[in-house]
């Protein structure tokens, strides 16, 4: 049996880097906060089963609906975006395909850059956000299991995340290979989410720049950060202005809803390499106007490839046979799931039978001995329906036609469909 018989469809909408930029997808990000709206909605309206994943490279739903305009309309309500440029950019997955889309996401195989396993973390949060909420289920626990699971795997039997590319680290690499004198620039890296920390981390890894300056709006996280890394030099928020005059590359990742940096914080004339790698964009796109302002965004620094890239598209088969591996097993995890709930439908069946004959031979034979009667019978209903599996889990065996008959013969139909979630 595959996903296409799933009693409720599984659906997953979105967008991502593949057709639309960076501007369409930062007027469908979604916020934490709305996140957990969305959520608290779903949940209200009775869907079964979702989470959202919203990240520089895509925002996607992924959920049980009688039809995907159900998951499709929260993320239209609950972001930026419009219905029309949703259309335009967007995917629908269904079934076996949803699964399929979530298994390659969660590798790394569907990432912007290829490999790149910061998606792991980003779907572990997720789904943690989702299971606070109240809006998974047993099918979605199952899967993202799963998926996690073959993401370990090709991780540590697959080079497909070998050496060191992610947009923390396209951004030195973009630095090292257009700024001349990098090491004697000064740096000042705003914002202290993941990929700020990984900037500021691979800037000290892979540069010897002394120069490196941290601002972020929560001063005490920037000083814990500092004290781990005592190179860095940290400075308050309410000297972010002065501090861009004096910075030659400005590396920007608040992962703010708005923009953090305009053209009033920057003065014409002053050459300054600025990266924006937040998602909504941080840097407002006019700042471009200004004379020797360069502006770079997600989408140019992940256009960036290497030897390492090269490398990694070699190791794609590989991936995709864990892949294969994994999604059998949930393939297997559902036929089972499926036929559960009639076996079990059929032993109670069994033991109402079991139940009114003893209670009549009871009634009708003296000396009838209760107790082994109810040993005996215990013992051939549990025969009988250790055969019933055995047949379900053949090759051969029609699991659907089986369990029709079985139903009809035993008048346990409404049972079984009672049981479906």
């Amino acid at each position: 049996m595959s996903q296409e018989n799933i009693p409720t469809k599984l659906y997953c909408v979105g967008l991502s880097y593949k057709k639309a930029d960076v501007k369409v997808r930062g007027t469908f990000s979604i916020t934490k906060d709305n996140q957990k709206l969305l959520l608290e909605e779903a949940k209200e309206k009775g869907i079964d089963g979702i989470f959202v994943l919203s990240t520089c490279n895509r925002t996607e739903i992924t959920g049980f609906a009688k039809h995907p305009f159900e998951l499709i309309s929260l993320i239209i309500k609950y972001s930026n975006g419009s219905v029309e440029d949703f259309i335009k950019v967007s995917y629908v997955y269904k079934n076996k395909d949803a699964v399929r889309h979530l298994f390659k996401t969660g590798t790394g195989l569907d990432s912007q850059i290829l490999g790149d396993y910061e998606i792991v973390g980003q779907l572990k949060e997720s789904f943690k956000q989702a299971k606070i909420a109240g809006t998974t289920n047993a099918y979605l626990e199952r899967l993202m299991n799963l998926v996690l699971q073959a993401s370990k795997d090709v991780k540590n039997n697959t080079q497909l995340s070998s050496g060191t590319t992610s947009v923390a680290y396209a951004a030195i690499h973009y630095i090292m290979q257009n700024i001349p004198d990098y090491n004697e620039k000064k740096i000042l890296i705003y914002g202290l989410g993941d990929i700020g920390k990984n900037t500021c981390k691979n800037v000290l890894g892979y540069t010897s720049n002394k120069n490196v300056t941290l601002i972020n709006r929560t001063h005490d996280r920037a000083l814990e950060f500092k004290a781990e890394h005592p190179e860095i030099t940290v400075k308050n928020y309410a000297d972010l202005t002065k501090e861009i005059e004096d910075t030659d590359i400005l590396i920007v990742s608040t992962g703010a809803d708005v923009h953090t940096i305009s053209p009033v914080h920057l003065k014409s004339g002053k050459e300054i390499l600025i990266l924006d790698l937040s998602m909504p964009e941080n840097v407002d796109i006019t700042v471009k106007n200004i004379d020797g302002v360069s502006l770079v965004n997600v989408d140019e620094l992940s256009k960036i490839t290497d030897l390492t890239i090269e490398t990694r598209k070699n190791e794609i088969p590989a991936a995709e046979a864990i892949i294969q591996k994994y999604k059998g097993e949930f393939n297997d995890w559902i036929e089972q799931r499926k036929y559960v709930p009639a076996v079990n439908a059929l032993k109670e069946s069994l033991r109402i039978i079991q139940h009114d004959e003893i209670d009549f031979h009871s009634r009708k034979l003296e000396g009838f001995n209760v107790e082994h009667a109810e040993y005996i019978t215990n013992r051939m209903i549990q025969k009988i329906t250790t055969q019933f599996v055995k047949h379900l889990k053949d090759e051969d065996t029609s699991v659907d036609l089986s369990i029709s008959v079985i139903s009809k013969m035993f008048n346990i139909k409404e049972m079984i469909l009672n049981e479906n979630d």
